[in-house]
């Protein structure tokens, strides 16, 4: 597994900043929002420094019940090729319906849907990562989502799922401890019952990310600080394993570099608390 550090999601807003902040490993990118042709100088001169670059799809719809689009993936690998990526990353969820199957226009959810967890679910959501690894020329991580709904029926818990996606197709991981609060307030599901289930070794990296809870609902907004209770689930996942990366994500309402800064700060003291855990209990 590639060890990736402590990193920040790339966005033109910030680049100036995050060019400045110090301990900067990697970055990742909005993989669509990328032109391989055209890279930004900003994300060019970081990888001239040597900071690794990782492209974030958010288009595939994975969870959907159609084959994934040989250009989506196409346009995918390009990206990887590059930014000269070691992995690429996408996330557990549909994100469009109808098409040529439904025999109705194809419609554009403009937002990622939770999969229902049950084995038919499985079933096609495995097929659609085994059909993305072979079509991309590096690694491929998926991403756990925030839900604000339940499907009805659902048959496994979300660590259940994820780990018999990962038996039965060899993806590996990437675990967003901020959607998994997330789901804890929404849903009423346990953060830690979740991490417990998970196989660790197939974790690529973690998203940490703030939110505001409005009339009881949690919003992964991407917009606000961190908070400490995803601090503390974080923390949860850094008592069961040393996470080859950490990514503090942030999409709207860009704060000083200060403030990013501490935010940095405040997630690597948890991985070192964690690591040092791990160290005294001879993990």
């Amino acid at each position: 597994m590639v060890r990736l550090g402590t990193g920040i999601g790339w966005r033109p807003e910030i680049a100036d900043d995050i060019a400045r902040l110090p301990g900067i490993d990697w970055v990742e990118v909005v993989a669509e929002n990328i032109c391989p042709d055209h890279v930004p100088d900003a994300l060019r001169l970081l990888r001239e420094r040597g900071t690794t670059v990782v492209p974030h799809g958010v288009s595939l719809g994975l969870g959907g019940a159609e084959r994934p689009e040989p250009g989506r993936l196409r346009a995918l690998a390009e990206r990887a090729e590059a930014l000269g990526s070691p992995l690429v990353t996408e996330h557990i969820a549909f994100v469009r319906a109808g098409g040529p199957l439904t025999a109705s226009p194809s419609i554009e959810a403009g937002h990622l849907l939770p999969v229902p967890r049950t084995h038919d679910a499985l079933d096609v959501l495995c097929e659609n990562v085994r059909i993305a690894q072979d079509a991309l020329p590096v690694p491929l991580a998926v991403e756990n989502i925030a839900a604000l709904i339940s499907w009805p029926g659902e048959e496994m818990t979300e660590g259940q799922f994820l780990a018999e996606l990962v038996e039965r197709t060899g993806v590996r991981l990437l675990i967003d401890v901020a959607n998994l609060h997330t789901n804890h307030v929404n849903r009423g599901e346990d953060p830690a019952k979740a991490l417990d289930e998970l196989p660790t070794s197939a974790i690529a990296y973690v998203h940490v990310a703030g939110g505001v809870e409005k009339d009881g609902v949690w919003h992964d907004s991407h917009a606000h600080p961190v908070t400490q209770p995803v601090l503390d689930v974080l923390a949860e996942l850094c008592a069961r394993t040393t996470p080859p990366g950490v990514l503090l994500e942030r999409d709207e309402d860009f704060p000083a570099a200060g403030e990013l800064a501490g935010e940095l700060d405040a997630i690597r003291a948890v991985t070192a608390a964690g690591a040092a855990g791990a160290a005294e209990a001879g993990m």
